[in-house]
Formats: C-alpha cells, structure tokens, sequence
C-alpha cells in the first residue's frame, strides 16, 4: 500500500519498508555433535549430524520418545527443517517447556 507524499511522490508505509523478523536460532550444548532425525525419537532415521558450535531455529516442538541430555530429560523434540528433527535435552532453549508451537 503507498500514501500520497508532497508534490504527489507516492512513498512506502514504514511497515512495508520493515525487513521480516530474522529467526531466533538455538544453541546445541557445547562439545555435542547431535543427530538430527526424521521424526522425534532414536528409532527415526538419522537424517545429518550437526557440527560442534552449531545454532538452529526451532520451527515447531512435538513429544517423542524421553531423551536424556546436558539440559535434562524431556520428551520434546525440536524440528529445525522439514522433516528434521533434534531432542530438546540438547539445545539450549532456556526453558523446560515450549518455545514454539506445537508440530501439526
């Protein structure tokens, strides 16, 4: 949408300028290489493995099989990309709970 601006020059709305929100990315617990699988249990495939140092967005959380890890035990699993999935015991969210919405 553009609004009238002096001498007739049509100009942007601020929130149009606005660059989208960059995604917030995690931090996987110091020292770890964590497989990320197809679904959120370690029965599911191993689909890559993430580097040490590695920072990854959480797109949406779902329960899976408990997993124990530097930040607890839980049954959330984290998907970081379609069809990619990381235990939540092994980013640093910050928090025992959800951080995202829950996976469809």
């Amino acid at each position: 949408m553009a609004v009238e601006g002096i001498e007739g020059v049509e100009e942007a709305e601020p929130e149009a300028l606005a660059e989208p929100r960059a995604t917030r990315r995690y931090a996987i617990a110091p020292g770890y290489r964590v497989n990320v699988r197809s679904g959120p249990g370690t029965r599911y495939q191993i689909v890559r493995v993430l580097q040490y140092g590695a920072r990854v967005p959480i797109n949406c959380q779902k329960p899976g099989e408990r997993v124990t890890g530097p930040y607890g035990t839980s049954n959330l699993w984290d998907n970081i990309a379609n069809g990619q999935f990381v235990s939540d015991a092994y980013v640093n969210t910050g928090t025992d709970g959800y951080v995202a919405v829950r996976c469809a």
